[in-house]
């Protein structure tokens, strides 16, 4: 038996930073996104034969081990490492292997800011969940791929790309102190969904990051009671809840002017966060006409969603034509992270 799936990447639309820890243990935290049309993919295969083989295609990237031998959470593709580790420690019931194949690839680079490498975790996951019958509801799914990319790998994050990956759709996302999270899905009706996608652009700079720098820094600015950069993140969510209303109420020029100001908000948590280059691209976006610009995730580079009155989407993707990066055609989706065996 063959087993596939795939898991949407998401826009973050507010409150970014306040899901990562400690911030959100010591305030609670919250965020506003939406799952979009660009996936990551696993197929697993197991093999008869024994070993162990995993391969990004996107990466060009692969590793390959004996049946039973110890592989250490460290080196290329440690996430498919440690997905895998997890499971059979967990669910296999003292066995020290479970041989398979696991190929894998994503719609978008890591360092991208949608959430890339948590909703690969999240495909790779739910794919073993399928071949193996494992007893995890969503929100089981989603803590474990939480816990083994945070946990067992040590890499410095949120929670939100895990939960949106899992659950899709338009989510309002609150987390609190203990792990506690609470997914709100919103039930944006079609034409608003249809006018917000109208307004935006999303683009990528050309730009990858590695995020867990960045959000080092949040971090750190929290342990220290940095007050300019709490107080940022205390405007991140307040900005958060207020859009979350104005989207529902069909605000969308309310929506835009708060996407403004979230920006300038979220540059105020790290330094790292903004650049020159996102800068200069942003200034050529709003000198032609859009309305709003903002960089999806933790910043630094990847990919930044740009609001713009719809009649002038051409002209801004005509100022953007030069500076080095690249627009990209998406849709809003619904459905969370799907399996399949064949």
């Amino acid at each position: 038996m063959i087993v596939r799936a795939k898991a949407p990447l998401r826009l973050g639309l507010a409150g970014g930073g306040t899901d990562v820890s400690p911030y959100s243990d010591t305030y609670g935290g919250c965020v506003l996104n939406a799952s979009i049309d660009m996936h990551a993919y696993t197929t697993i295969e197991p093999l008869p034969n024994g070993g162990l083989e995993f391969v990004a295609k996107d990466l060009q990237q692969s590793f390959s081990a004996p049946t039973g031998a110890a592989v250490p959470l460290e080196g290329a593709l440690m996430l498919h490492k440690a997905v895998h580790a997890r499971v059979v420690h967990d669910f296999m019931g003292g066995r020290r292997s479970l041989p398979v194949r696991v190929t894998t690839y994503s719609d978008a680079p890591p360092g991208s800011g949608l959430g890339t490498s948590s909703t690969l975790v999240v495909s790779i996951l739910a794919a073993y969940q399928e071949l193996l019958k494992l007893p995890l509801g969503d929100y089981d799914l989603a803590k474990l791929a939480y816990d083994i990319e945070r946990r067992d790998c040590g890499l410095s994050g949120g929670k939100q790309d895990q939960y949106a990956a899992t659950f899709g759709g338009v989510n309002f996302m609150e987390f609190s102190a203990d792990d506690k999270v609470v997914i709100n899905p919103l039930r944006i009706r079609e034409p608003i969904l249809n006018e917000l996608h109208s307004r935006m652009l999303l683009y990528y700079t050309g730009q990858s990051r590695e995020s867990a720098k960045i959000i080092d820094d949040q971090i750190r600015a929290v342990s220290t009671d940095n007050r300019q950069s709490v107080d940022s993140m205390h405007e991140v969510k307040r900005i958060a809840f207020e859009m979350k209303e104005r989207l529902l109420k069909n605000d969308l020029d309310g929506v835009t002017d708060l996407f403004r100001s979230s920006w300038e908000a979220k540059k105020k948590m790290a330094a790292s966060i903004s650049n020159a280059d996102i800068e200069r691209a942003a200034g050529v976006a709003m000198d032609a006409g859009a309305q709003a610009v903002k960089v999806s995730g933790a910043g630094g580079g990847g990919f930044m969603i740009i609001l713009t009155n719809p009649t002038q989407k051409l002209d801004v993707q005509r100022a953007l034509a030069d500076t080095g990066g690249q627009f990209v055609r998406f849709n809003f989706v619904s459905q969370g992270v799907q399996t399949w065996a064949r």
